[in-house]
């Protein structure tokens, strides 16, 4: 009788790959975690239950087939599960080394519920598509035949990316138009390379170029090209820009010299580190006292960075208590190992300084009554204003959707009250004909998984309506 090779969570432990310490790891920018050799991650992988509701699946917002290739992994059949992982998502590498698995797959694992820790679902899928790359798995986009329709796509981002491979694959001729010089979006230079590492994201953007996709740089539309250009080239396009206007504050002393947007510092950080000739006059936090506000995981990714860059501390505000931030549990874990302070409920009020910033004056908080979204809602405790000394301010407060209908000259595009463009809940389609939106730029700022998951599924929608067309 053949043996049992899954259910193994009751004898085997859950295990991570190795994590490097804190102190080497901080002083530079590469991964900080070991990849899985193929016995433990055919170990860790026959931790899975095979449950007949896997509630990972369910939580996925890809509906990846994790227990399948769970099961593959466990088996030895690695070329099988790596096409498993692939078929749901195009970039199951990128998605295993920065999804929020503790909120989303393995968050609500069977086996974590039932009191067993949960399997490391992203560090084996990070090892199945790692393996994949280095035994020549991974195949450039090859259509079966090319079609006439070209589709026009505005943003370089991971649902800009994942609607160009599908598109691709099914033999749409593709050009991609980005503002910023290297494609990826936030993927290339909103994430630091200690989360992903840079040459990731070039392979996966080079396989869709040595396929045929078309990636035009440093092409802002609106202004380098008209966005009714696009539509007489092009006979469908796709909006995918993301959002990137920072949220700001309204409080004295807010345009002081060292109080500067998390994009553009995390970006400038991002450009350096690919080698390219940048001012870091105001944006290196080397030997500075630095203070971020905001707790997301884009706070998480300045702090981090600050530590890296030398700062001489580093403080982390926010408003609410660890419980209740919103970014990575995990994240800020390693936040704290590498050396950075949290200053749990509380707020910044205004900033002190003559020309440059020298304080952050802070507010301590408590949490009140729930708000209409269920969160409990912050409130001042009077009279518990200090100052927190600081020398380069970050404020990592959220996006918000820019302008486009203004952008764009579109005045027609829909867009709600927000800001976020309208597009039909199945369709992904926009007020304007032929004009679809994905990701972020519709949801407003969201993770990078549901960006994928929606690249996808507009590209589908929009195959099945040339399909249509034809019949």
């Amino acid at each position: 009788m053949a043996k049992q090779p899954m259910l193994k969570f009751v004898d085997i432990a859950r295990d991570m790959p190795a994590k490097r310490a804190a102190d080497a790891r901080a002083k530079d920018y590469n991964e900080i975690y070991a990849e899985f050799a193929a016995a433990k991650a055919a170990e860790q992988a026959s931790r899975c239950s095979q449950c007949g509701v896997p509630y990972c699946q369910t939580h996925c917002p890809l509906q990846n087939n994790i227990p399948d290739w769970l099961h593959l992994t466990a088996t030895g059949r690695l070329r099988e599960a790596y096409e498993i992982s692939q078929a749901t998502n195009t970039f199951p590498e990128i998605c295993g080394r920065i999804c929020p698995q503790d909120r989303l797959c393995e968050g609500n694992c069977v086996i974590e519920q039932s009191g067993f820790e949960t399997v490391t679902i992203g560090a084996v899928e990070k090892y199945l598509t790692d393996t994949a790359w280095e035994q020549d798995w991974v195949k450039p986009v090859a259509p079966v035949a090319d079609l006439l329709e070209t589709i026009g796509i505005i943003g370089a981002g991971p649902g800009g990316l994942a609607a160009a491979d599908v598109l691709r694959r099914a033999g749409f001729g593709v050009t991609i138009y980005d503002r910023n010089d290297r494609a990826g979006g936030l993927l290339t230079y909103g994430i630091p390379g200690f989360k992903l590492e840079k040459d990731v994201v070039m392979r996966r953007i080079k396989q869709l170029t040595d396929g045929g996709v078309e990636i035009i740089t440093n092409c802002d539309v609106g202004s380098d090209i008209s966005f009714a250009e696009l539509q007489k080239k092009h006979n469908a396009v796709l909006i995918a820009t993301g959002v990137y206007k920072s949220r700001d504050l309204a409080a004295p002393g807010v345009g002081l010299k060292g109080i500067v947007k998390a994009l553009d510092y995390l970006t400038t950080s991002n450009h350096l580190n690919f080698g390219d000739d940048v001012d870091m006059a105001e944006l290196d936090a080397g030997g500075k006292n630095v203070v971020v506000i905001g707790g997301g995981d884009t706070a998480m990714d300045c702090v981090r960075t600050a530590i890296r860059q030398g700062a001489k501390s580093v403080k982390c505000l926010y408003r609410r208590d660890r419980e209740n931030m919103p970014g990575s549990l995990r994240e800020t874990k390693n936040a704290e190992e590498e050396g950075v302070e949290f200053i749990w409920l509380a707020a910044p009020k205004g900033f002190t300084g003559d020309k440059t910033v020298s304080g952050v004056m802070v507010a301590k908080m408590r949490l009140g009554a729930a708000d209409a979204t269920g969160r409990r809602a912050p409130e001042e405790i009077e009279g518990s204003d200090y100052i927190e000394p600081a020398d380069l301010v970050i404020k990592a407060l959220g996006f918000e959707p820019e302008n486009l209908p203004e952008m764009f000259e579109t005045p027609e595009l829909d867009v709600t009250r927000w800001g976020t463009v309208k597009a039909d809940f199945n369709s992904y389609e926009t007020s304007l004909p032929r004009v679809y939106a994905v990701g972020d730029i519709v949801r407003g700022a969201s993770l990078v998984v549901w960006a994928i998951k929606d690249g996808r599924d507009a590209a589908e929608k929009i195959i099945a309506t040339f399909d249509e067309d034809k019949k």
